[in-house]
């Protein structure tokens, strides 16, 4: 049984994705719900899109709500179970290495390729509330604290993000609040999963994002974070701008700007960023059994995708996968399984603001044109800040000999929640080629593929 995480939390998502494909499985329904409800699913979520707005929103944010944890159960969620069922996931074979650290979709490929596990830092628990409204930061501290202190004293090896965000969280947080934990040291969990499936020398991949954010701090071990990363700036959400004060007037907010705790410090983005104290106990823990350390450390999210991307195309080359198709993803709408099975080159995007379609265009620049580019886009619900718009979506997509996109309602987007069940459905009509799972690609083969691309790409592969 899932430890009252998040089903719709990128490190959830992503980390079913890669358990599934390790066991030959692929990833419906972005793994929330069982396949057999799949048919179900795809009819509801169709009568869904043909709501009104304000009907959709409510389907969205009620949905969300469901998965949250009553503040007074937050003593019972022990961040040792979430770390059990991680665990318990995973094929129970060896394997000649193990990741652990930040979320990111790119590298959820490259695990899969390379046929090995990754244990996340952080996770996300909704915890349910009513009251605070979305552009009222001062009132969510308010209420979260003395929550954030009954979670901190029953999980003394972690560090508590308080997360809030009006511009793209703004649907969810109206009956919930954010609070990411983040692991501080492996646990027994981690720990004896690493003994018993990492072949003796094995390595141990540390995923460092290094992606910060203003913050600040409210204890030891509770941080509050007010924004996150996707199309406003920090210095938006907490100063303001044209941005900001048109957003608030077309969801009629009572204010032009957003008045917030004041930061004291840049620190680990909530989401994304890797809190260096769980390396510290990582070395040691490999130390102490004779385990390799190799850091992969970078700044943005995004700077992995086009690394991974690149390295799909040469591992499909060598697996004589024929013609070029990219797979543009986008949060947690993903598909490791069937990515590998249609050949295709996988190109995972943060979100669907404008910083991740200038990252995609960016890619698309720097190499040969592809012959088929498909395309998946996460709906949050929300005419955010720096959305981008379905049109250039479209642009994108005409880079390619044929472009298409993959379970999206283009006049819906972003209210098109029914993506969530259709991406899967559409992903393997549309794109016909099959090919087996080959086997993992090899440590030798990255190390050979990292070589030959030194200097490439904004990304450190550290040896210890």
């Amino acid at each position: 049984m899932k430890p009252y995480i998040a089903d719709f939390d990128s490190a959830a998502g992503m980390l079913r994705a890669l358990a599934n494909y390790l066991h030959g499985e692929d990833f419906p329904l972005l793994g929330a719900l069982p396949r057999w409800r799949a048919p179900d699913m795809k009819v509801i979520a169709t009568v869904v899109n043909w709501l009104p707005n304000n009907l959709k929103e409510q389907v969205y944010i009620w949905s969300g709500w469901s998965e949250a944890v009553a503040p007074r159960k937050l003593h019972h969620a022990n961040t040792n179970k979430v770390a059990e069922w991680v665990v318990s996931l995973y094929p129970k074979r060896t394997y000649p290495a193990v990741a652990i650290g930040s979320s990111n979709g790119a590298l959820t490929h490259l695990w899969a390729a390379l046929g090995i596990p990754w244990l996340p830092q952080t996770f996300l628990i909704p915890v349910a509330r009513s009251g605070p409204q979305p552009d009222e930061p001062f009132e969510d501290v308010k209420w979260a604290e003395r929550w954030a202190a009954v979670f901190l004293k029953a999980n003394p090896d972690v560090q508590l993000h308080h997360m809030h965000d009006p511009n793209q969280d703004r649907l969810m947080i109206q009956r919930m609040a954010y609070f990411r934990f983040k692991q501080l040291r492996l646990g027994t969990a981690y720990e004896q999963f690493l003994v018993q499936t990492l072949q003796p020398g094995g390595t141990i991949f540390i995923v460092e994002c290094g992606l910060k954010w203003p913050t600040t701090r409210f204890g030891e071990r509770h941080i509050f974070q007010f924004g996150a990363l996707g199309g406003a700036t920090s210095d938006e959400y907490h100063h303001g701008g044209e941005r900001v004060e048109d957003y608030l007037r077309r969801y009629h907010a009572r204010r032009t700007a957003w008045e917030a705790p004041a930061p004291d410090c840049d620190r680990p983005e909530a989401e994304w960023g890797f809190e260096p104290q769980l390396r510290d106990d990582i070395e040691r823990f490999a130390k102490r059994h004779g385990f390799r350390i190799r850091r992969i450390v970078f700044e943005q999210p995004e700077h992995m995708s086009p690394l991974v991307a690149d390295f799909y195309q040469q591992w499909n080359r060598e697996r004589q996968v024929r013609g070029r198709r990219l797979l543009v993803e986008s949060f947690i709408v993903m598909e490791p399984y069937w990515t590998v099975r249609t050949g295709s080159v996988p190109f995972w995007m943060v979100f669907n603001k404008l910083p991740s379609a200038e990252a995609l265009e960016a890619y698309l620049n720097a190499g040969d044109p592809f012959e088929e580019i498909y395309m998946m886009l996460f709906s949050h619900g929300v005419e955010s800040i720096g959305l981008t718009p379905i049109d250039r979506w479209r642009r994108i997509l005409k880079r390619g000999q044929r472009g298409m996109f993959v379970g999206v309602d283009e006049s819906a987007y972003p209210r098109d929640f029914a993506v969530f069940v259709r991406y899967y459905f559409d992903l393997k009509r549309k794109i016909h080629e099959r090919y087996s799972l080959p086997p993992p690609a090899t440590l030798p083969q990255l190390d050979e593929f990292l070589h030959q691309t030194k200097g490439r790409y904004r990304v450190e592969w550290l040896p210890r």
